[in-house]
């Protein structure tokens, strides 16, 4: 059962009651990530996540990790382009302590000079972890040139010069900016009543402010882009994708079946050919990047300086080929059966559960989908709306390619890198 209620400072609480189960998930989603970051301050959302868990007026950082861990729970947080998330997996006779927690790091968190020099040692290790990581850092690369000049674009972590410079006092404008009543949302799942987590939350939560200053959003416009850019690494790292469809468009599971069909799990077609029939890739697959306003249809593929043009040639060949042809029933029913079988079985998590409700009312300010209503979209998206999909989606207007590795665009002389 999902129960919804907006606390007098605009704080919305959602619930959903999962009798039988011993545990609660928890979690305080705000509606602020890095697209909503000023240029100046890139990064800023992240680093604020970080200092909010080095301590409070009540709570020291060890304070912290110890009360949790002390009945066996756990707590982490992370920050996206378009919202920040401070959650709680805890046995669901300790909730009033899991929602006391996150309420004493969202109002009291101290902001400690030392502790936040320290924090940014450690963002800047992070940052320089990702830059050694070429299969994750393509994928920054890929979305700073998909998404240029725009907020979106930037990567979440921000950037060592920009890092480097934020202050205290830019940390605390910018909580009390963005960490307001209208902002927030708290969310639970589990073995719980919804009256007694509203009671804990306006107990803890009630004095937020309801507004705070807002950031001017715009979606994103999207060219067309390739770059090759050599790089010495053991593998050619491909990162190829096209404009796709924001978070709450009607034909939203069109995407997602044609994404399953595509390269979304093992039987795929880019796995079947790229891996199985071909042996040029070890790590290769495709996914839908989805924002309020935009989204973006990616491919992957890891392989050898060799194998690169090839593999490139293929994927571009795949996309043509959906768009040109329409899928096998059989192979559209596949899908289907995988994606109604994955959201089920994700089901059987509180985490999972309390994320689907969180997201549902973010994006699609709806969290009354069921899962039976979820199912009966996938059931009715057709042979034809797949193929549509397609002819919209792969267009070389769009058409975004970043490959990172021992090549050259040399190497590519007789591949057309264009969608036609």
């Amino acid at each position: 059962m999902i129960q919804r209620t907006t606390l007098n400072n605009g704080i919305r609480v959602l619930s959903e009651k999962v009798p039988g189960c011993h545990s609660v998930s928890l979690g305080v989603w705000v509606n602020n990530g890095s697209r909503h970051e000023p240029t100046e301050i890139s990064g800023i959302s992240h680093f604020v996540e970080h200092m909010l868990f080095k301590g409070t007026d009540r709570r020291s950082a060890q304070a912290i990790a110890r009360e949790v861990d002390s009945v066996g729970g756990l707590l982490n947080g992370f920050t996206s382009r378009e919202f920040s998330c401070y959650f709680v997996k805890i046995l669901a006779e300790k909730m009033p302590m899991a929602v006391d927690l996150l309420g004493d790091l969202i109002c009291n968190s101290k902001f400690n000079l030392d502790d936040i020099e320290k924090e940014r040692r450690v963002i800047l290790q992070e940052i320089a972890m990702i830059d050694d990581s070429p299969e994750e850092s393509i994928h920054d690369q890929f979305t700073n040139s998909f998404w240029s000049g725009h907020s979106l674009g930037r990567p979440v972590i921000g950037t060592p010069e920009i890092v480097g410079d934020i202050s205290r006092q830019q940390m605390l404008d910018f909580m009390r900016a963005r960490y307001v009543g209208k902002n927030l949302c708290v969310v639970a799942a589990g073995n719980l009543e919804h009256e007694d987590l509203v009671a804990l939350v306006t107990q803890v939560l009630g004095q937020v402010p309801e507004t705070g200053v807002e950031q001017d959003i715009v979606a994103p416009v999207v060219r067309r882009k390739v770059e090759i850019v050599h790089r010495d690494l053991e593998q050619t790292h491909i990162c190829l994708g096209v404009e796709g469809l924001p978070q709450n468009h009607d034909d939203r599971y069109g995407i997602y079946l044609m994404n399953t069909i595509l390269g979304g799990n093992m039987s795929s077609r880019l796995f079947q050919k790229v891996r199985e029939e071909l042996g040029l890739a070890y790590s290769v697959y495709s996914y839908h990047h989805n924002h309020s306003d935009s989204g973006a249809f990616i491919i992957y593929a890891g392989t050898s300086a060799e194998g690169a043009p090839l593999v490139t040639q293929t994927i571009l060949e795949e996309l043509q080929r959906l768009r040109r042809e329409p899928v096998l029933l059989d192979e559209l029913q596949s899908a289907k059966d995988y994606l109604k079988g994955s959201m089920l079985l994700s089901m059987e998590s509180m985490d999972n559960r309390m994320t689907r409700l969180a997201k549902n009312e973010l994006f699609l300010r709806d969290v009354g989908i069921s899962l039976d209503e979820s199912r009966a979209m996938i059931d009715a998206v057709t042979v034809e709306l797949v193929q549509h999909m397609a002819e919209r989606l792969f267009v070389d207007e769009t058409l975004n390619l970043q490959i990172t590795g021992r090549v050259d665009s040399s190497d590519f002389p007789d591949i057309d890198l264009r969608l036609r």
